[in-house]
């Protein structure tokens, strides 16, 4: 155990390390670009820059726009499936918020959280809810969503009670609110099977399938590991996500 702790301090200073040379290789020509836009402003009166003024931002010069890909493709994803499943509300468990934010926009949304954010827009309201205990009657709801946030429980990650079996529980708990005919759109890290603690689960496709014995597939899209070659992938072929060590499955539900 004490060789894994200095290995993982090891790792963590060298980590530490690579960031702070990569910055510090950018620090001469930052501030060559900063006296030179000085020396712009003197003809640009609308506007004050001093020294104790400075933001570096060291490594955003780059050749193309970074982001997360399971971030960005799988609520655009979400977006579109709830617009053609129609509700007159949806209700989101735990996703992104981002996600809730931008589909108030268009529905009226209520979005729970046993960390409820402190957000504010006409068409979503924030609400206290566990996952573990829904505060809904039994097939009740006719579009859910739950994304990026079953793979967590259980893991002690955002302080919940350790729990091996925790994300069975909670896809249980989704399963037993949805009615007859209703939506689940539901997102998980899907790949070779494993834990990486505390992160996340990573699933097959038929441990995810096994989770909602009581719900039929009506679409399962894919962000593969390979994302920037192929994106998203729609209707995916179910026997692609074996090849992936970290890919972000798609699943929309229907309860039979």
């Amino acid at each position: 155990m004490e060789k894994i702790r200095k290995t993982l301090a090891q790792y963590s200073i060298a980590v530490a390390i690579y960031h702070l040379v990569k910055k510090m290789i950018r620090y001469p020509s930052f501030f060559n670009e900063y006296f030179i836009f000085k020396k712009l402003l003197e003809d640009d009166k609308r506007f004050t820059t001093n020294i104790t003024d400075l933001f570096p931002c060291l490594l955003d010069n780059t050749a193309t726009t970074g982001f997360e890909p399971h971030y960005v493709y799988h609520p655009a994803w979400a977006c579109r499936v709830v617009k053609k499943i129609n509700p007159t509300k949806h209700i989101d468990i735990s996703s992104t918020v981002t996600f809730s934010t931008m589909m108030s926009a268009f529905i009226p949304v209520d979005f729970y959280d046993y960390r409820p954010a402190e957000i504010r827009f006409d068409n979503l309201e924030c609400k206290r809810g566990d996952l573990m205990r829904l505060p809904f009657i039994d097939n009740s709801i006719e579009s859910i969503s739950c994304m990026h946030t079953v793979e967590h429980i259980g893991l002690g990650r955002y302080g919940d009670r350790l729990d091996s079996t925790g994300d069975i529980k909670a896809s249980k708990e989704l399963s037993r609110v949805v009615k007859s005919g209703g939506s689940l759109v539901f997102v998980v890290p899907v790949g070779k099977p494993k834990i990486e603690f505390n992160a996340h689960r990573i699933y097959s496709y038929e441990q995810v399938v096994s989770m909602f014995p009581d719900m039929d597939i009506k679409e399962f899209s894919l962000v593969p590991d390979d994302y920037k070659k192929y994106g998203l992938i729609s209707n995916a072929d179910k026997n692609m996500v074996k090849e992936q060590n970290w890919g972000c499955g798609c699943f929309w539900f229907i309860k039979k």
